[in-house]
């Protein structure tokens, strides 16, 4: 009989589904009382090797509000090449098969040493691409130029100013796109090579113009425009990304496109500025939100939206790579990506392997050969008549489907049991929120089983389309009479990850402090509802095991970058934000607790609690964040590296000693996605923040004599430790007036 951890763990690598309870209450009630939601973390590419697709596409109905599969109940016209539909008679014709799009977006407002490095990624992009890959390069300074990439020998392009907003319809006309493509219906089927790469000439496969692109990409400049002293250079970000949306909405729509945005700082004309182009005055922080007094985000951040909404309704995602060491507007921007399925990268420099390494790792290829992200995806939840869908929390957007199964209680993106993810990879992963509707007068019979089935539409990158389907079941049971089945299977680390993301989604429209009260109740009545204790004794309070880590994953959420703003830009909370929404269950855990190991003589390396404890003068540690990795040298280890004793033959342990933890870091550097930052540090160095601003503090100046100097390094900080933390909480759970 296999544990539920087992089943939970079987379940995650067959189904890519971990659900916060594995039996659920069996009435709504009950479920309420439960205090964590009933909710799981979908991967909806989780990637199975032994599971090989069905080597054809699904053929479906085109009318959108039936979309029934090709079965041999409908009539079939073999000449013609038509269907007609047994449930709505529409009669259907076979789509064609459009090439993978990735149009690039080049902010030239670099210094020379970075537009160099970021011309050769992109040059060196193109080797990666498939051959009939259709590629476009819109640049953009001062004003903006759109390339045409059908001229042989001769450079051409359209100039647009970077002040003035067009609407979709206007960009089309200017370009000469206000003819499709292609017409939707056609008499004859087209084959792959017969896509109509002519039609745009702006969008060609690389292997016509491989050379040529790279000839243009070597050839750019840095905008001409002068920037005199004390100002911004003119950057129109935000009309460049609205003539890449209307070129890719005129030309392609509802095929998988890439959008690929490269800037190096934030835009400062035209509508999406975010700051003016006068240096002393800076781009808006925290405390200039917070007072309202960010004078250009609001007007910003709408146009952004607007794009992002239009980009996600015709299946396109928009990547941002954003590499410059003040901010460049990810705030505004974040839309475009977080509602897209797109990738965000954030960097000091496009001239860093962090940048290179990131970039190029988009392009990796699965067993099979083909580029590991899709596109246009679609997700659609139904349940049986026991539960109603919340919401999901994620990279995707409300396709507004109502019907029996979505509840009026919203979590999340609410209201529909269908979603949007315009760009998906095999880690990409959405929460779903369930509500239990069933009364508490009308028991479900013993053995009941309520099941969820998840079926996600999709483009994949070898441009077939295809659909998984994903059906899982769990018991229901009553809360009464089997308590403890439903405490055995709680997921803690399920539970800890999708609370978390309701925190995050909640902190982006309220107050830090409200959000911080919200999940302080939430863990009081959890442990009331759960813990074992004697009321008004703190002593007596005890977790089962299945609920002793939780407390711990909320104590370090509440200090992570995802709630608290302090000491972080808006730009970077925007970052972290956006990497934790769509992150799968093992790095989001690393996000909320980083994982620290020591190494030392003692033996190999040994994973050791996140705690100033840990930091003792004869250790290294490497902690693991996700968005960074830090190698530390404890203060003996130090002295000795610096007295170079690893270059002495008889102290050849010691080397290897400092060697461990740089191999176990490139490890993690070359497997992840975006690329960490790295950080190597020692005691005393001013980079040592990084670490000790992580770990409890469970030794601070302020309890410095109760502790010996040899079992730790004192914190400097007035944050509570978890032992403090832990002893509100029992206090608090075992209160009569809580």
């Amino acid at each position: 009989m296999a544990t539920y951890l087992e089943f939970i763990q079987q379940n995650e690598e067959r189904d890519g589904v971990r659900f916060s309870w594995n039996v659920w209450p069996s009435s709504r009630l009950e479920a309420t009382r439960m205090v964590v939601p009933l909710a799981c973390l979908l991967t909806p590419l989780k990637e199975r090797p032994d599971l090989p697709p069905v080597q054809y596409e699904p053929v479906l109905c085109s009318r959108p509000t039936c979309k029934a599969v090709l079965n041999p109940l409908c009539q079939v016209d073999y000449r013609a090449k038509l269907w007609a539909c047994n449930f709505c008679f529409q009669r259907n014709q076979r789509g064609a098969q459009f090439p993978l799009i990735f149009l690039y977006v080049v902010d030239t407002c670099l210094e020379e040493d970075d537009l160099q490095a970021l011309k050769e990624s992109l040059q060196m992009s193109l080797s990666l691409l498939p051959p009939d890959a259709l590629v476009g390069l819109i640049t953009f300074g001062r004003m903006v130029q759109v390339h045409e990439l059908s001229c042989e020998g001769i450079s051409k392009s359209y100039v647009f100013r970077g002040t003035k907003d067009l609407t979709a319809k206007q960009i089309q006309d200017m370009l000469g796109l206000t003819k499709p493509a292609m017409p939707m219906q056609q008499a004859r089927p087209a084959q792959p090579q017969e896509n109509p790469f002519a039609s745009s000439r702006f969008l060609q496969p690389v292997h016509k113009i491989d050379m040529n692109l790279t000839d243009l990409l070597g050839e750019l400049q840095r905008d001409p425009w002068p920037v005199t002293q004390g100002k911004r250079p003119l950057r129109s970000t935000g009309v460049a990304l609205s003539i890449a949306v209307g070129l890719l909405e005129g030309t392609f729509p509802n095929t998988g496109a890439r959008i690929m945005l490269f800037t190096g700082g934030p835009p400062t004309q035209g509508p999406g500025m975010v700051v003016g182009d006068e240096l002393k005055i800076p781009i808006r922080s925290w405390h200039d939100i917070e007072k309202d007094n960010a004078r250009f985000m609001k007007k910003a951040t709408k146009h952004y939206e607007m794009l992002a909404n239009r980009t996600a309704a015709n299946g396109h995602c928009i990547d941002i790579y954003a590499c410059a060491l003040d901010q460049t507007g990810l705030l505004e921007m974040k839309c475009c990506a977080n509602l897209t399925g797109g990738y965000m990268v954030m960097g000091d420099s496009f001239n860093t392997s962090l940048f290179k390494q990131t970039f190029q790792r988009i392009f990796t290829k699965d067993f099979n050969g083909d580029f590991r992200m899709a596109f246009g995806a679609t997700l659609d939840v139904k349940t049986s008549r026991e539960l109603k869908i919340a919401g999901a929390i994620g990279p995707c957007v409300s396709l507004n489907v109502k019907g029996p199964c979505v509840s009026e209680n919203e979590l999340g993106v609410g209201g529909t049991s269908q979603w949007k993810i315009c760009g998906l990879d095999p880690t990409s992963t959405l929460g779903i929120y369930f509500e239990v509707v069933n009364q508490h007068n009308a028991p479900i019979p013993q053995g009941g089983r309520g099941a969820i089935q998840f079926v996600t539409h999709y483009q994949h990158s070898s441009t077939q389309r295809r659909i998984r389907v994903t059906t899982i079941a769990r018991n229901w049971a009553d809360v009464q009479s089997q308590l403890r089945h439903i405490e055995a299977a709680f997921d803690q680390e399920a539970a800890a990850v999708l609370m978390a993301r309701l925190g995050v989604f909640r902190a982006e429209s309220e107050e830090g402090p409200d959000v911080l009260r919200w999940l302080d109740r939430q863990l009081i009545r959890l442990c009331q509802k759960f813990g074992q204790y004697n009321k008004e004794d703190p002593t007596s309070f005890r977790l089962s095991d299945s609920f002793s880590l939780y407390p711990q994953f909320m104590f370090h959420l509440r200090r992570s970058p995802f709630l608290q703003v302090f000491n972080n830009s808006p730009d970077e909370s925007s970052y972290y934000r956006h990497h934790f929404a769509r992150q799968d269950l093992t790095q989001s855990l690393i996000m909320i607790q980083p994982i620290l190991y020591s190494y030392s003589f003692h033996g190999p390396p040994e994973p050791v609690l996140l705690d100033s404890s840990s930091i003792l003068a004869d250790r290294i540690l490497l902690m693991d964040t996700f968005f960074q990795i830090v190698i530390y040298l404890g203060e003996t280890i130090a002295q000795w590296r610096k007295a170079g004793y690893q270059d002495m033959p008889e102290y050849e342990n010691f080397k290897h000693l400092l060697q461990a933890p740089l191999d176990d870091a490139q490890e993690i550097l070359q497997a992840r996605f975006p690329m960490p930052r790295y950080i190597n540090t020692e005691h005393g160095g001013s980079q040592a923040r990084f670490l000790l601003s992580k770990v409890n503090p469970s030794q601070t100046h302020n309890n410095l004599y109760a502790w010996g100097q040899e079992t730790g390094a004192p914190i400097l900080t007035d944050d509570v430790s978890l032992q403090v933390f832990m002893d509100h909480l029992k206090k608090l759970a075992v209160s009569s007036a809580c």
